[in-house]
């Protein structure tokens, strides 16, 4: 049972056969409770807001016209999703959303039936949609597949490389546009409404092609069907904007008013029978039925959940805290264009999570969003570096995934200096395994040419970006975690880096530390931890990923028989094996590398403090590791053995709870 009164309709509706039998007074009854449960519910705990008040109405419809899981409803993204999962079994469990061990916040296929493709990042909702269609034609079934993509996602070239594809393959296909900003039109009215019931029509299309079949017999057949066509396309020209989808092969309903149940219906009952490509255009309000979600959809797009007072609590002073890495980068970035008018930046779709709002404003034609089109925005940039300029393409590290060959062909391989700032890089906490930027060191250090630098604090930060702007051999990307920056001082002089220059931080004789970034502080706090236990451990600032710092690496080597390296990361292809890699190669045979950090699993979602807990990153598990290995040593020393021999292993941490 949820914890939260539930209204009267919504209380009795537990997956979408509920929705069958009610009427569109009814159904309107049950969008106004669910709005209502959304606001109560999220408002407190947290998640996707906006997106998903804006889709109440759309996705009752939905789930009141087709048979899911029966038929295919693919959501693109999943902000949009949280009215789905009320609806599909999931209502009670709402308030556990994003929490550690509750359900996602996007669309899983292992959370539910109802969750037909899995969905984080944008504009793959048609392509995957497509496939579904194709294959229940292949295997000769019959159910109905929709895909429910945001005007936003519309911007991502693989929706449109879908939507070619649909209109050439010509199958029983639906598309749903929920257009919730108008950025493609604002024509919603009676108009466009009938002219949508009329396009759907299955008399109006039987009527049309005998009247295109009778014309085709009559003298002047070709000139007859060309005026024809030309009225017709002229009529949708004039209150719809439709013409750009019929001529990649689909039908054009709309544009339909999102909020009105009763046209929303009927359209779809007509869609559910129309068995060519249709797009349905469908027109929404961000924030619908909360007044400042409404007013301000960005602000809203996600709100935070509230603090739980604990009883009889003392006030706790309110202090301020050093800024986030995303705040550095975005104070960092006007400062550094303030002295040099080469740099430009760049982001997919994310200016205010990537802290590029007041960039925007002040330097309004030295920034470019390009909308959730990764693959461009790199290429773009490679443009741009070839023209002397310096593009910073600022992007969450899960995302660039998405753009790795455009990275490779047209920035490495031209040796173009573009620089890339990964935020969210590591675990990046309630969004789950779509968005944890895990893979980031490994993919970067396996491109010809690259840079790949972690800062290990907000100081740090800033000057490895006044670096990369001196950089001219080729690109250079810095990865930054989505947490406090620790240490920043906005007013201290820039201070450039050597490329591939680490750092020692602490000496130590008993092991080396070799720790990335986010993992330095840690580092240091273990150093600090085992010193109170007798144990000297060496702490190394491995800023740079790529190119390692060889000759300090080597002095290292002469030095310690122990280096452990930790890196938020996966260790398959991260940092840890690069420096194995150089232990094997020069022959160290009495050196032994232990690599920490993520291993070959999906993390799931929670508090970034409890996934780093969970993969054995917190302090605390690291420091048992640490001491672990140095207990071991100890052991082996004192039995005469020159080389360190762990036997059994130690057990490692899954960190998968998918």
């Amino acid at each position: 049972m949820s914890p939260y009164k539930l209204p009267p309709l919504l209380a009795s509706i537990d997956s979408p056969a509920g929705l069958k039998g009610l009427s569109v007074e009814q159904l309107q009854q049950l969008c106004d409770e669910i709005r209502q449960y959304l606001i109560e519910v999220i408002v407190d705990v947290g998640g996707h807001f906006a997106s998903s008040l804006g889709a109440v109405e759309l996705t009752v419809a939905l789930h009141h016209v087709y048979d899911a899981p029966r038929d295919k409803i693919v959501w693109d993204v999943g902000h949009q999703g949280y009215v789905h999962k009320i609806l599909t079994g999931r209502r009670d469990q709402l308030p556990t959303i994003r929490r550690y061990e509750g359900i996602s916040g996007f669309l899983k296929r292992s959370e539910s039936e109802y969750d037909a493709f899995g969905a984080g990042h944008a504009s793959t909702a048609i392509s995957a949609a497509l496939g579904m269609a194709v294959a229940r034609d292949r295997k000769g079934e019959d159910f109905e597949v929709v895909a429910v993509v945001g005007d936003g996602g519309m911007t991502g070239g693989l929706s449109f490389e879908g939507l070619n594809n649909a209109g050439a393959i010509n199958t029983d296909f639906t598309v749903i546009l929920n257009d919730n900003r108008m950025s493609i039109s604002p024509n919603v009215g009676a108009l466009s409404r009938h002219l949508a019931e009329i396009i759907t029509d299955p008399l109006y299309n039987r009527l049309k092609g005998e009247i295109w079949k009778a014309m085709g017999k009559a003298p002047f057949s070709d000139q007859l069907r060309n005026l024809s066509k030309r009225i017709e396309e002229s009529l949708k020209n004039l209150v719809s904007p439709g013409m750009f989808f019929e001529n990649l092969g689909f039908k054009y309903a709309g544009p339909i008013d999102g909020h009105n149940v009763a046209d929303l219906v009927t359209i779809l009952r007509k869609a559910k029978d129309f068995n060519k490509p249709l797009l349905v255009h469908v027109i929404t309000r961000k924030g619908c039925g909360h007044e400042s979600a409404e007013a301000d959809p960005i602000k809203w797009h996600g709100v935070k959940a509230k603090a739980k007072p604990k009883p009889d609590a003392k006030p706790v002073p309110v202090t301020d805290g050093p800024p986030t890495y995303t705040d550095v980068f975005g104070k960092t970035m006007l400062q550094i264009a303030e002295r040099d008018p080469r740099l430009i930046a760049i982001t997919a779709a994310m200016s205010t999570g990537t802290g590029l709002v007041e960039f925007s404003e002040r330097y309004p034609q030295r920034f470019f969003d390009v909308g959730i089109a990764e693959g461009h925005a790199v290429t773009f940039a490679g443009g741009l570096a070839s023209e002397g300029f310096r593009p910073v393409c600022a992007i969450y590290s899960t995302f660039l995934q998405r753009a790795i060959d455009h990275l490779v062909h047209d920035v490495s391989i031209q040796k173009l200096p573009v620089i890339f700032c990964l935020d969210r890089a590591g675990l990046a906490g309630e969004d789950g395994p779509t968005h944890h930027g895990n893979l980031d060191l490994a993919y970067l250090s396996c491109v010809p040419g690259m840079v790949v630098a972690a800062p290990k604090d907000g100081n740090e930060l800033r000057d490895l970006l006044f670096t990369a702007m001196a950089y001219n051999s080729g690109p250079f990307a810095i990865r930054y975690p989505k947490d406090e920056s620790w240490v920043y001082d906005r007013d201290v002089k820039f201070t450039p880096i050597p490329i591939g220059r680490w750092e020692i931080l602490r000496p130590g004789s008993d092991a080396c530390i070799l720790a990335v970034g986010s993992m330095v502080r840690p580092a240091l706090q273990i150093a600090e931890q085992l010193a109170t236990e007798k144990f000297n451990v060496q702490i190394v600032n491995a800023r740079f990923v790529k190119p390692l710092d060889m000759a300090l690496l080597e002095q290292i080597i002469a030095k310690h028989d122990l280096i452990i390296t930790l890196e938020e990361g996966v260790i398959r292809g991260g940092f840890g094996q690069a420096v194995g890699q150089v232990v094997h190669e020069h022959d160290h045979a009495s050196v032994q590398v232990r690599a920490m950090g993520i291993d070959d699993v999906l993390v799931t979602h929670g508090t970034r403090a409890q996934l780093l807990d969970l993969t054995g990153l917190s302090v605390a598990k690291l420091t048992r590791r640490v001491r672990e290995l140095l207990e071991a040593r100890a052991t082996a020393q004192a039995k005469g053995k020159s080389r360190l021999r762990l036997s059994p292993p130690l057990p490692r941490v899954s960190g998968a709870k998918e």
